[in-house]
């Protein structure tokens, strides 16, 4: 059985930090049972190690990937960057069908309408909305997550301190000072927190980047400032990252 790490009930948002740990998704062949159908607040996350599914995915996806997936891939330069996509999207496309209990590559998947003008280009969604899902990779590292309503997860790398003293500049005052006041040993750590945060809360909207990532407060501490009308929680990653999950109430 696919072993699934619910969310806490939605009380526990309310009383302190929460952090999820995602399951190992196993790598192919192993058939995924279909399971259980997905609870209202109390999304289930995968984490997807690409040494652990480099080999496989590569073999399968010709037979789980769509055209249009397959051509991308094969746009990255770096193998390390074309295998973590392979393994994220055939992991993702192996959860949905289990779910809908359906081949992989039966699995339709389109743009939902962006928020912010109306065109064809928001969050990946199935044409009936009966499940929402969100996908986030970084090298070496993938994480997906299934839910009942609008869902959004991130995953990075802790950067370097020069790429914070960059990228700080586009958080929340708030977030800048809450940074400002850290060691700077702790500033990278701190930062790849937040940022994670709002980057999950801005796929789960369905805007992204295209939104400005200044405008709402989500917090650099060890808690969580989850936008009104959303649960945003941090999620268990290994060290050297960080990793968020937003869901909508």
């Amino acid at each position: 059985m696919i072993p699934l790490i619910p969310a806490p009930p939605p009380e526990l948002y309310e009383s302190g930090p929460v952090l999820l740990r995602p399951a190992a998704l196993p790598p192919l062949p192993a058939t995924l049972p279909r399971p259980p159908g997905v609870r209202p607040l109390r999304p289930q996350l995968w984490l997807v190690a690409t040494d652990a599914h480099r080999d496989t995915a590569a073999r399968y996806a010709s037979l789980v990937l769509d055209a249009a997936e397959l051509a991308r891939a094969e746009e990255f330069r770096r193998p390390d960057d074309r295998a973590t996509y392979l393994c994220a999207h055939v992991g993702l496309r192996r959860l949905l069908g289990a779910h809908l209990g359906v081949a992989p590559r039966s699995v339709t998947m389109e743009r939902a309408p962006c928020p912010c003008c109306g065109e064809a280009h928001g969050r990946p969604a199935l044409p009936d909305g009966r499940l929402h899902f969100s996908l986030s990779h970084c090298e070496g590292l993938s994480l997906i997550a299934v839910a009942a309503g609008p869902v959004g997860v991130d995953i990075e790398r802790v950067p370097p301190p020069h790429l914070v003293t960059e990228a700080a500049e586009v958080l929340h005052p708030a977030e800048a000072a809450e940074l400002a006041a850290l060691a700077e040993a702790r500033v990278p750590d701190a930062f790849a927190r937040v940022w994670t945060r709002k980057e999950a809360y801005l796929k789960g909207l369905g805007v992204g980047l295209g939104a400005d990532p200044a405008a709402e407060y989500v917090g650099a501490g060890p808690v969580p400032a989850a936008p009104p009308g959303w649960y945003l929680t941090d999620v268990a990653v290994p060290d050297g990252h960080h990793a968020a999950v937003a869901l909508l109430r």
